[in-house]
């Protein structure tokens, strides 16, 4: 009997070094020792400043300190080194809505769309950048495509149902001026 195999994606050396460098510090973010990841990304970018991943997850402990400014920096800094860094897009995205700045969340959640039409958090991004800009047609119909195809976590869910609530039904036509 004969399986075919696609033969695996090619490893970039340098975004695989990329990523061994910053192994141990998403393992200290995903136990919560956030001061210690800080420490230890921010040693990553001493040692290997055009390390994307270091920016990215140095933003995650960050925004999980409540940092936001720095965290918005981290990101950014992310997507200097790589443009289509799609997570770091979203999560720079997220970050601008939790500081007021509405329209640049807007502008990152629909590039990160543009980028990869079909991503979940994208649509995410997107939805609660409308409702924060209070548009609600456009955050509705963002939110409900993340729930009927991303398969957020429950928490998430329960969040995205109660914006969709306070967003209340879509306006017929007929009800518009």
């Amino acid at each position: 009997m004969s399986t075919s195999r696609e033969p695996p994606a090619p490893v970039d050396p340098i975004d695989a070094k990329h990523w061994e460098e910053v192994e141990e510090a998403v393992e200290l973010i995903h136990d919560q020792h956030l001061v210690e990841a800080i420490l230890a990304l921010r040693d990553v970018i001493k040692r290997s400043p055009k390390n994307p991943y270091a920016y990215h997850w140095l933003g995650i402990a960050l925004f999980e300190s409540d940092q936001l400014e720095a965290a918005r920096d981290a990101y950014r800094a992310a997507l200097v080194l790589s443009p289509k860094y799609l997570g770091a897009r979203v999560h720079l995205s997220h970050v601008l809505r939790m500081l007021g700045d509405s329209r640049s969340a807007l502008e990152q959640a629909e590039m990160a769309r543009r980028q990869n039409p079909d991503d979940p958090d994208a649509w995410h991004a997107l939805g609660l950048a409308h409702a924060q800009r209070n548009e609600p047609d456009a955050a509705r119909q963002w939110l409900e495509m993340y729930l009927a195809k991303g398969n957020p976590e429950i928490e998430v869910q329960l969040e995205v149902r109660a914006i969709l609530d306070r967003l209340g039904q879509p306006r017929r036509r007929d009800e518009e001026d």
